[in-house]
């Protein structure tokens, strides 16, 4: 499962990007996948694992499954 670090999340908006380790592009997280994991929020610096998952639309990545490191 990879890791990162939320490099940043506004509640207010729902999303936000973690960045991920050992590089590669940043990975967007909505909050509804935030919620979906029972994380009430993400905080800017958090570590954390995560599926990568594509829409079937629109083809891009996006964070699921979270979990707090």
């Amino acid at each position: 499962m990879p890791s990162g670090t939320v490099k940043w999340f506004n509640s207010t908006k729902g999303f936000g990007f973690i960045e991920q380790d050992g590089g590669g592009p940043d990975i967007f997280v909505h909050i509804s996948a935030v919620e979906r994991s029972g994380l009430g929020s993400l905080k800017d610096g958090q570590k954390v694992s995560f599926e990568v998952v594509q829409d079937k639309r629109s083809g891009k990545s996006s964070a699921d499954q979270l979990r707090a490191l």
